[in-house]
């Protein structure tokens, strides 16, 4: 039996936004209200934990309250013919509810918390997290987020990840997040790229990239049809 080829997702806010998470930053600059800056960075932290410790409380909240949607679907059911990969820049875990088993996320994770002192403690956490909840070692939690001005812990892992891929799918981003965004320039060169954005057209089709111009769910089932019909 002939191995599975190898489809890498680089997945962003639009794919969950369908399910009725709001997309990390509104055309105001603002993310739920906020300025980003002071829930997403460490000086915002420093200045006022509580404020930030609350954010990610509403968020899990939130988070409790939503269903997986049917491009979550989608990614998750390709893995019956392929092997998937789903590098993710989303901090929800509606990947892995919808049945994809090997998603990687670059931006932390909501629905876990680890050290201020230590970054290799990270705990599972459904619940609020408050000012005085510490770690075993004794200080204090925050979100397991990687906030502005922070390094992304896992990009040489998603880099190499890339660089394996037979197919290569941008969904729900708009690639102008870095260093997400520079995954693009890892996919082997004999690759296909498919980017599904309703704002991008389909005349900017060239060459292995291939533009989709339809939303998250939408786009994903007229890639489906595309795999299904041809050799990939």
């Amino acid at each position: 039996m002939s191995e599975k080829k190898k489809i890498v997702f680089l997945t962003g806010a639009g794919v969950s936004a369908e399910s009725g998470i709001k997309t990390f930053r509104d055309a105001n600059g603002l993310w739920e209200g906020h300025d980003i800056y002071e829930v997403a960075s460490p000086q915002g932290f420093e200045s006022n934990p509580e404020l930030v410790l609350d954010f990610y409380n509403q968020r899990r909240r939130q988070l409790r309250e939503v269903q997986p949607n049917e491009g979550h679907k989608i990614i998750a059911k390709l893995e019956e013919s392929y092997e998937v990969i789903v590098i993710t820049q989303n901090v929800d875990d509606l990947h892995e509810r919808a049945g994809s088993s090997n998603v990687l996320h670059l931006h932390g994770e909501l629905r876990k918390v680890r050290s201020t002192e230590e970054e290799s403690i990270v705990l599972e956490r459904f619940d609020d997290v408050n000012l005085g909840d510490f770690c075993p070692m004794g200080s204090q939690l925050r979100p397991h987020i990687v906030w502005f001005g922070e390094e992304v812990p896992l990009m040489d892992e998603a880099m190499d990840i890339t660089q394996e891929a037979d197919v290569f799918v941008v969904v729900g981003t708009s690639l102008e997040v870095y260093p997400a965004a520079s995954l693009l320039h890892f996919v082997p060169k004999e690759s296909p790229v498919f980017i599904i954005d309703p704002n991008r057209h389909s005349d900017l089709n060239q060459g292995r990239i291939n533009v989709i111009s339809k939303g998250g769910s939408e786009g994903m089932k007229d890639l489906t049809e595309i795999l299904t019909s041809s050799s990939l």
